[in-house]
């Protein structure tokens, strides 16, 4: 790992649109992708192991597997979902930690800065 903390920015702003590769069978070239932030998906009760844990937790006994406490991470890293305009190809790119994402938005403006 690393040592200490890295000067991270406090914010951190990522544009609507990227102009990046697109690997679907159609494209493989660069293209103009949407970009969102990628959200987990609803758990599915089917799923085996949560068919094997339910399984396991039922009756007496107690609970049967370790449930993790000691958290020591603040942020998770950022996972941005990008779709190509043209094919409709999805795909995911991690950028690093940050407490604050943002999209789209211009960042705060400075005091002195006079907008024409």
């Amino acid at each position: 790992g690393g040592s200490g903390t890295p000067a991270r920015p406090r914010m951190v702003n990522v544009p609507k649109t990227r102009n990046t590769f697109c690997k679907g069978k159609e494209c493989k070239k660069h293209t103009p992708h949407k970009i969102s932030q990628y959200k987990t998906g609803k758990a599915s009760i089917y799923a085996q192991g949560k068919r094997r844990y339910d399984r396991k937790q039922r009756g007496y006994g107690g609970q049967t597997k370790p449930i993790f406490h000691k958290k020591a991470k603040t942020t998770k890293k950022i996972v941005l979902r990008l779709e190509c305009t043209k094919c409709k190809a999805k795909s995911f790119l991690a950028i690093k930690r940050t407490k604050h994402f943002e999209q789209g938005q211009e960042g705060k403006k400075k005091k002195g800065d006079v907008m024409f």
